[in-house]
C-alpha cells in the first residue's frame, strides 16, 4: 500500500476527512463511518477529545480502523491534557501500535469543554509538539537522551489560508517547518482564488497542503460561518446559491472545490463533514 506520505511525495492528489471518536468504551459507531468513507479517501483523521469533549482515545481508534479496515489514519495530539513526559509516551506507544501519521495541535481549553474545571497542561504548544516528534525521529527524546529505536512519524501541522496577515501566518508556518512539520492541512476555504494565493505564499515552504473544506447545510451555516468565524470567508456567489439551496447545493459547491484544487495542482482536499459521513463519498467520489 501506498503511504499518505509517499502520495505526498509524489505530488498525488490525496483526500482525507475527519472524524470524532465516540464518547463510549465502543468504537462501534466510528467503526461504521470508516466503512462508508475508506473507499473514497487516502487517509482517516480521528480527533483528540474536540472542543474539549471526554472521546475515546485517538490514538487506540486509530490503530483499530488501520488494523480491521486498512485505511491509513492520522491522530490528532493536543499540548492540552500531557505534559512532555506524557506526550513522548504517547508518541512512543502509536509507533509501536503501527499509527505513524500525526497531526500536532495546542488544543482547545477545558474551559469550553463537558470538564470545565479540568486543568489544561500547555506545557508546550503545537510547534513545541512537532519538535518532540522530530526528536523522537531522530533516535533521541526531548531532553537528547538515546531511544532504544527511532521513530518515523509522518508529522503534520494546521494553517489558516484566509487569516488576515498572511505573511504573519507564513513566518508561523516556516517556524513550524524548522521544527520538523512535514505537511499542512487547512482551516476550510470556499474560494478557490484564496488557495491560490496561499499556494503562492507558501510556496518556499515546500510542504503538502491539503485544504479543509466543510460542506455547508444551509445559509444560516453559511452566514454564520461568514460572520463569526475568523479566516473563513465565503464569497458572495456562495452565499448567493445558498440562500435557495441546502445541503445538496452545499455538496455540489464542496464537490466543485476539490475538482478546482486539482486544477491548480494543490495537493490534497481535506473533508471536515461535521457528522454528515455520507457527504463524503459524494464529494469525493470520482474525484
Amino acid at each position: 500500500m501506498t503511504t499518505l506520505k509517499e502520495k505526498n511525495r509524489q505530488h498525488i492528489f490525496t483526500i482525507t476527512t475527519e472524524l470524532d471518536p465516540p464518547k463510549s468504551a465502543s468504537p462501534a459507531v466510528t467503526e461504521a463511518q470508516v466503512v462508508k468513507v475508506a473507499p473514497y479517501v487516502d487517509a482517516v483523521n480521528i480527533a483528540d477529545c474536540p472542543m474539549a469533549k471526554l472521546r475515546m482515545s485517538p490514538i487506540a481508534l486509530s490503530s483499530i480502523i488501520q488494523s480491521r479496515y486498512h485505511v491509513e489514519s492520522i491522530f490528532h495530539l493536543t499540548c492540552r491534557d500531557r505534559n512532555v513526559i506524557g506526550l513522548q509516551a504517547e508518541l512512543l506507544g502509536a509507533y509501536a501500535l503501527g499509527v505513524h501519521n500525526i497531526l500536532t495541535l495546542t488544543g482547545d481549553p477545558p474551559s469550553i469543554g463537558d470538564h470545565p474545571n479540568a486543568k489544561g497542561v500547555f506545557e508546550v504548544d503545537s510547534t513545541g509538539l512537532i519538535e518532540i516528534a522530530r526528536t523522537l525521529n531522530e533516535g533521541h527524546d526531548f531532553m537528547g537522551h538515546d531511544l532504544g529505536e527511532p521513530t518515523d512519524f509522518y508529522i503534520g501541522t494546521t494553517a489558516n489560508p484566509g487569516a488576515d496577515d498572511l505573511d504573519r501566518e507564513i513566518r508561523r508556518l516556516e517556524g513550524k517547518k524548522k521544527a520538523g512539520a512535514q505537511f499542512i492541512q487547512t482551516q476550510p476555504i470556499y474560494d478557490i482564488r484564496q488557495a491560490e494565493d496561499f499556494l503562492a505564499a507558501a510556496k518556499d515552504l515546500e510542504l503538502p497542503i491539503l485544504f479543509g473544506i466543510v460542506p455547508l447545510k444551509s445559509f444560516k451555516m453559511a452566514a454564520y460561518l461568514n460572520n463569526n468565524v475568523p479566516g473563513i470567508y465565503i464569497p458572495p456567489h456562495v452565499m448567493k446559491a445558498m440562500e435557495t439551496g441546502g445541503r445538496e447545493t452545499g455538496l455540489q459547491i464542496s464537490r466543485e472545490l476539490v475538482t478546482a484544487l486539482k486544477e491548480i495542482h494543490a495537493d490534497g482536499a481535506h473533508l471536515m463533514p461535521v457528522n454528515d459521513v455520507d457527504a463524503v463519498e459524494y464529494i469525493a467520489k470520482d474525484n
